[in-house]
């Protein structure tokens, strides 16, 4: 798949380690762009030593390193700990505190992944960064559209809605229109040195995974006795160790049983620790509220009131809805059919088809 833009042809490409990433600066290398690899150090990478499920840790920057080098094209190594924690880990903390569930990898995409790389590329007269991220970049109409991947099931749109328009104009996505399959298999036709490596999988700060661990070390009021009510009637029925630790859907680790039905968790009030169960149709609802929209569509965001698709929740089926406009920064999102566990804290990515009008986070 080439990729022909204009001008000098150089661009940054982010590089984890993986072999997704690097695939990305093979393939431009081979098609006759200047490349230059930047690995982000974004947390303390002793913390990741030894674990295979994350990106970014010591190992990750040591193959990006190799990569490059095998490659014939200079890879640094660029110190973003301080915005990261700031852009990312602070908000998740600080939106669990706030009874969400976050969604970090958008956060840093937001900030660190793009915002960030971009200034870097900008100061160093580089004109494009590039990404291993699957979704496309499309030029129709005089405008350049964000459309999902060709592989459906690695598609990452869902995670890149709020990048805007400007930094998305300079973003390249080559491997969007490839299956996973299809780029390992380049992989080792172009002797991509990390071919056969496994992909990253968890919160790359939190490596082994447990949230509840993580927010306790950092802040040990998240760990605190609070009382389980039974929604429909107000019962207490247990106690649980902090109302951050649930989320909406949940049904295992609650810590209750003995009861005529399965009882899953319908909400939290973390201000005043309690977590709220029921049966399964309480989690069902049709409407929501939106904020932090961002558009990627001109002419979707001049519309007071559309018809789109919609998607609550990675990896979740798409549903048809209807979104209206209640002020210059919310929107009323109006669902065709009940959906279950719309989470705050999660994002709501809309689309025409498969192009990405854009998208919030749930209120």
């Amino acid at each position: 798949m080439q990729i022909e833009l204009k001008k000098n042809k150089s661009v940054m490409v982010g590089m984890s380690g993986g072999v997704d990433s690097s695939v990305v600066a093979a393939i431009l290398h081979k098609d006759g762009w200047n490349v230059i690899g930047v690995t982000l150090q974004l947390y303390k990478q002793e913390e990741s030593i030894g674990k295979t499920k994350t990106c970014c840790g010591s190992k990750d920057t040591h193959d990006a390193k190799m990569v490059c080098s095998n490659l014939g094209i200079p890879h640094y190594v660029i110190n973003y700990q301080s915005e990261f924690k700031k852009d990312v880990i602070d908000e998740f903390i600080n939106d669990y505190k706030n009874g969400k569930t976050p969604i970090p990898c958008v956060r840093c995409n937001q900030s660190v992944k793009f915002r960030d790389m971009l200034k870097v590329a900008n100061d160093l007269g580089i004109e494009y960064i590039a990404t291993g991220h699957y979704a496309q970049r499309i030029e129709k109409n005089g405008e350049i559209q964000m459309h999902k991947a060709i592989d459906t099931s690695k598609d990452q749109t869902y995670f890149l809605f709020a990048t805007t328009r400007e930094q998305f104009s300079k973003t390249l996505f080559p491997l969007g229109g490839y299956t996973k399959i299809q780029t390992r298999k380049i992989a080792r036709e172009l002797g991509v040195l990390v071919s056969e490596k496994k992909e990253s999988q968890d919160i790359c700060f939190i490596p082994d995974g447990d949230y509840g661990k993580f927010l306790t070390k950092n802040d040990a009021s998240f760990k605190k006795q609070g009382n389980i009510i039974l929604k429909s009637t107000g019962e207490i029925i247990g106690k649980h160790n902090g109302a951050a630790f649930y989320t909406s859907g949940q049904r295992r680790g609650i810590g209750i049983g003995g009861n005529e039905f399965p009882l899953y968790v319908i909400n939290t009030d973390v201000s005043n620790n309690i977590v709220y169960v029921d049966k399964e149709d309480l989690l069902f609802s049709d409407k929501f509220i939106i904020n932090e929209v961002n558009f990627l569509s001109n002419k979707y965001e001049k519309m007071n009131e559309f018809t789109c698709n919609i998607v609550v929740r990675a990896l979740k089926p798409e549903v048809q809805a209807v979104i209206k406009k209640i002020s210059n920064t919310e929107y009323e999102v109006f669902l065709k059919q009940k959906t279950r566990a719309i989470t705050a804290g999660q994002a709501c990515v809309m689309y025409d088809a498969t192009m990405v009008i854009g998208g919030g986070f749930i209120l």
